[in-house]
């Protein structure tokens, strides 16, 4: 097998040496590729504005969740699809400032539920909290979900 940096110097030589033979394969073959990466941006695309759709408030909310898991989602699907899965990274900032205070960045948070949430509907359950940098309190944070990816039923 070639390396990758020759393909291109080895598809030029078969151009030069034999045109008509490497265009016959070549012509078809690039538009197939080209309309596979046409497909799949054009499906990412298409994902990222649903999922931009989606409503999540994470809130810190003691009176309304179970002491160890205190940190409240609400998830709204405002798509025109249903939502098979979702996952985002849990953020938690001061008031006005941009610097993230959860202490690993590996806190990921997941919808996942016996069937697909539907068009229009809410979902809302209890997390546990992320770790915080030493000296913030969750009280006076606000969290934010971020990184999203997700699937849809089509």
């Amino acid at each position: 097998m070639l390396p990758p940096a020759l393909i291109p110097l080895t598809w030029l030589a078969l151009l030069l040496r034999y045109p008509k033979r490497t265009l016959m394969i070549g012509v078809p073959l690039l538009a197939i590729l080209a309309s596979i990466a046409a497909w799949l941006i054009i499906d990412e695309r298409s994902t990222q504005r649903q999922l931009d759709q989606l409503d999540i408030h994470l809130s810190y909310a003691p009176e309304q969740c179970p002491p160890d898991t205190p940190l409240s989602v609400q998830l709204s699907n405002n798509t025109s699809h249903a939502l098979q899965d979702l996952h985002w990274r849990i953020a938690a900032y001061r008031p006005g400032e941009n610097i993230n205070l959860v202490e690993t960045l590996f806190t990921q948070a997941r919808y996942s539920g016996s069937s697909p949430l539907v068009a229009g509907a809410q979902w809302q359950k209890c997390l546990p909290l992320p770790s915080l940098r030493a000296g913030y309190r969750a009280s006076t944070l606000e969290f934010y979900a971020e990184r999203r990816q997700g699937r849809f039923v089509r």
